[in-house]
């Protein structure tokens, strides 16, 4: 501890390139985090599929829908539970794309039923039950926006064009964080009833009695519909969230490697920063040798420096990463 005034005043001996280094290191490990969250978001969308749950969906792409009449051949299947639809409405808030969020009309009853994460009230869940144009919304969502139980709330559909009347009958909590609460959910029969039926399901959702069955299940019901207008594919909720992520590319190994590029090329400038500073100083060093200063403890001191300045670099940096994003994720939420 001694030893620590002398560091001190090294490092204060050119407070400008200190500064300068620490800030690059800071920078360097701000952006390293900011793109691993990217990967952590990635690997938490995964951890919200489960094997219990399947997807059938289009064969062609998740953009075709699927016939109605194919459930109940699906809960006809051997090692099927329950059978639930759901649809995609892409509806946006008072006319404005950017206020666009996730809203889904689904077959309520079987829709909660197969995902006890979402948690809905017994009383909101029978007002959302009542009322054929009603829905429940997650409840960041209804902060977000100012809603409130009972209000009348107007989106523009994109999908499926116009001005479409909801009203809020209740609010959904999780229980599982892989979950999000930013989600508008209604029912089905007032999609059919608006688009006189002309809407399909988008996807089907599978409950199985037994996860070990998934593999025989997909298949069979790949072969049930092969040979039709429609052809499935089933997969694994997991596999069905993966196959999303793949679409984009391999994020993971571009957001590690620019990652890891960043911070190895600060690297390279903070030790060229402190090569500098030990060469100026090879005088001083010199007479410190002669002190009686070994080599081992003029090595520690150097390295205390850099330590130093790599130290306060990582607590700027990662503890600015933290108190961005989540400032960015509560904000978002108003």
């Amino acid at each position: 501890m001694k030893f620590l005034p002398l560091v001190w005043a090294n490092l204060m001996r050119h407070r400008r390139r200190t500064v300068l280094t620490t800030l690059s290191v800071a920078l360097a490990l701000f952006l390293f985090a900011s793109l691993r969250s990217v990967n952590t978001t990635l690997d938490k969308a995964l951890e919200a599929g489960s094997e219990t749950r399947m997807i059938v969906r289009n064969a062609t792409g998740i953009v075709f829908p699927l016939p109605m009449s194919y459930a109940q051949r699906l809960a006809a299947v051997p090692g099927v539970g329950d059978v639930s639809w759901a649809n995609w409405f892409g509806g946006s808030y008072q006319s404005d794309r950017h206020m666009e969020f996730a809203s889904f009309s689904v077959d309520a009853p079987s829709f909660l039923r197969i995902y006890p994460e979402i948690v809905v009230t017994p009383e909101h869940y029978e007002a959302f039950m009542a009322d054929r144009t009603g829905a429940v919304v997650g409840v960041d969502l209804l902060q977000k926006y100012g809603w409130r139980v009972g209000q009348a709330v107007t989106l523009r559909g994109s999908i499926y064009p116009g001005d479409w009347q909801f009203t809020i009958r209740g609010t959904y909590t999780v229980t599982n964080e892989s979950f999000d609460e930013m989600s508008f959910i209604f029912h089905y029969r007032y999609l059919e009833e608006r688009t006189e039926r002309r809407a399909m399901p988008g996807w089907y959702y599978l409950k199985l009695n037994d996860p070990s069955a998934a593999a025989t299940v997909a298949s069979t019901i790949d072969e049930m519909f092969r040979n039709s207008s429609h052809p499935t594919r089933t997969e694994t909720e997991r596999a069905f969230n993966a196959g999303f992520i793949t679409m984009w590319g391999n994020v993971r190994f571009l957001m590690n490697t620019i990652g890891m590029a960043v911070v190895f090329a600060i690297l390279l400038v903070t030790g060229n920063a402190m090569m500098m500073s030990a060469r100026e100083r090879t005088g001083e060093i010199a007479v410190l040798k002669t002190l009686g200063y070994g080599d081992g403890l003029l090595f520690a001191i150097e390295m205390g420096e850099a330590g130093t300045v790599a130290l306060a670099g990582a607590v700027l940096g990662l503890g600015g990463a933290r108190l961005f994003w989540d400032s960015t994720e509560i904000l978002s939420r108003f």
